[in-house]
């Protein structure tokens, strides 16, 4: 319908989606400051947005996680990360 378009991504075997796209919000582009993923891996997630262009940081080790950053075209920052001795689902 006009005024709104959209993408929904939903990982295999989750219950939880990521919509992007036009019209789903008013609040203007790149004021989402933490938007964060899980992956079940964090050098396979790196190596991917590295090879497609994304100026990703560096894998970041944290005791409860490892993570990555990046910020999407309109600059909402994203967090991607890898929880280990997580069951995968």
């Amino acid at each position: 319908m006009d005024g709104i378009r959209f993408v929904q991504l939903t990982p295999p075997g989750s219950g939880c989606s990521i919509a992007i796209g036009e019209g789903l919000s008013d609040a203007p582009p790149g004021t989402a400051p933490s938007m964060q993923l899980v992956v079940s891996d964090i050098q396979a997630a790196h190596r991917q947005l590295k090879d497609n262009g994304v100026d990703v940081s560096d894998v970041d080790v944290q005791d409860w996680g490892h993570f990555v950053y990046f910020a999407d075209p309109d600059g909402n920052k994203w967090a991607v990360q890898y929880i280990p001795n997580r069951p995968n689902v």
